[in-house]
């Protein structure tokens, strides 16, 4: 990337990450003014509750991508991370909601019941229970603040991904393309974030040497 250009796109790096949120959330929007115009089928609830669940996957599979992405290709996108992580956590939150309040009409008892009965459900409680602590955390105050125990904190994300993929997986007994290509992807970064610190010991050293 010419330095002219990474100038450019770090001085509208504030606008771009605002967009970034714009963008991200313009599905919900979309898919709530269809389902209010009854546009979402025979069975909107859970239409709308998938849909959701969907694109909280595939944020959470972009923000996964990030390190990966920069360390293979070069493309540093880390600025982006915390909103594609916040994205995740929306639609997630999104999906929950819609669970609890459109599908289940806020009875405690029966998404208690539904979640020790349903494996599924449980895992998917497991990683929306551990994505509320990354979601509050994510700010420059807490990053200082917290210091190492931030970074510690935040590695939460690999094992929230493999809730994530679990309950995805087991919420189907049949496999689209698309679910493979989905599961798959998320499966390849949790094994490469778990490889991370043997490749880079792998790495060819340089040593300097200066004649006598």
């Amino acid at each position: 990337m010419k330095p002219t250009l990474r100038s450019s796109l770090k001085q509208w790096q504030p606008t771009l990450v605002w967009l970034t949120y714009a963008v991200g959330l313009a599905p919900a929007v979309w898919y709530f003014y269809l389902g209010a115009t009854g546009g979402l089928g025979a069975d909107p609830v859970k239409t709308f509750e998938l849909f959701l669940g969907l694109w909280g996957l595939r944020f959470l599979i972009l923000t996964l991508a990030v390190s990966p992405v920069r360390d293979l290709m070069g493309w540093n996108f880390i600025a982006y991370r915390r909103a594609l992580g916040l994205l995740c956590f929306y639609y997630i939150l999104l999906h929950f909601t819609v669970y609890l309040v459109l599908d289940q009409a806020l009875d405690v008892t029966a998404v208690l019941n539904d979640t020790l009965k349903r494996p599924f459900i449980m895992f998917g409680m497991a990683g929306l229970a551990m994505l509320i602590p990354l979601a509050l955390t994510s700010n420059r105050f807490s990053i200082r603040r917290m210091g190492a125990h931030w970074i510690r904190l935040h590695r939460l994300i690999y094992i929230i991904a493999a809730c994530g993929v679990l309950h995805y997986a087991l919420s189907t007994k049949v496999f689209s393309m698309e679910q493979l290509i989905y599961i798959g992807l998320i499966i390849a970064l949790i094994l490469y974030r778990s490889g991370r610190p043997i490749l880079r010991n792998r790495k060819p050293r340089r040593y300097l040497t200066t004649s006598p």
